[in-house]
């Protein structure tokens, strides 16, 4: 029996990604995009077949979209914008627009999935968050005053709270490199990216993060578990590429 699944975030850069291998895999599941904008879809994708038009702000929309499904994938963000081009010796500075700030993105706008989720009887939700939010002077938080990463973090304690199953992935700096041939490591609190192993970049690229999204919806050891995510190297000498992910999943633990 196939598993319909809803992901929404679909037309970003790691959210594509996780869409485009679930249809791959269709013997197990049968899964839906949710978009903004079907001309970006029609970029991507070349289709709008299985794909919902809607806005996180609208829960409606969202509950429309969700109905039947078994699991629910949160691949939104919000994305601050350059606001000019910097002069010489500057620093750019971001922003971001008035009705997609980072609190109403990251945090009312996840709020409105899980509780659309709650209310379709959806029974596993993975949400990709980004690590370093035990930090409140972050840098990410700095930009545009927008306090990305504790919306973020606030979202996810509203997820572990809602009693749905759930799979919280906070992935170290995003990489657009070649997925299926590092070795993943996984943590807690940070402990990753303050203290990395032997001084390893606390990145990893989206192909693997979209794995990991997909074979979350496989593992019972992914479920209910939040955890950091990075890899090695590609060339690190002591690398092994991660192929056991039930092992993974493993390591990992519930609560924040």
């Amino acid at each position: 029996m196939t598993k319909r699944i809803l992901v929404t975030g679909a037309t970003g850069r790691t959210g594509s990604l996780v869409l485009k291998k679930l249809r791959q895999q269709s013997e197990q599941f049968q899964a839906f995009g949710f978009t903004r904008s079907l001309l970006k879809v029609e970029e991507l994708f070349g289709s709008t077949e299985n794909f919902f038009l809607g806005d996180i702000k609208d829960q409606s929309s969202l509950e429309t979209a969700l109905e039947g499904c078994s699991a629910l994938v949160i691949l939104t963000s919000a994305v601050p914008q350059m606001k000019a081009p910097p002069q010489p010796g500057e620093r750019p500075q971001f922003g971001y627009e008035s009705d997609a700030m980072p609190e109403i993105v990251d945090y009312y706008g996840q709020k409105n999935q899980i509780d659309a989720a709650r209310k379709a009887g959806v029974e596993h939700i993975v949400l990709v968050g980004s690590m370093g939010g035990t930090n409140p002077n972050h840098p990410l938080n700095q930009m545009g005053n927008g306090n990305i990463l504790i919306w973020k973090r606030k979202a996810e304690q509203y997820l572990i709270d809602s009693g749905i199953d759930y799979t919280i992935i906070r992935a170290g700096g995003l990489l657009d490199q070649e997925g299926g041939v590092r070795e993943l490591l996984v943590g807690k609190n940070d402990t990753l990216l303050n203290d990395p192993p032997n001084g390893i970049p606390t990145s990893i690229p989206r192909a693997d993060v979209a794995e990991v999204v997909v074979q979350a919806l496989r593992e019972p050891y992914a479920r209910n578990k939040a955890f950091d995510l990075i890899s090695k190297p590609q060339d690190a000498p002591d690398a092994k590429v991660t192929k056991d992910f039930a092992a993974l999943f493993q390591q990992t633990t519930s609560g924040m």
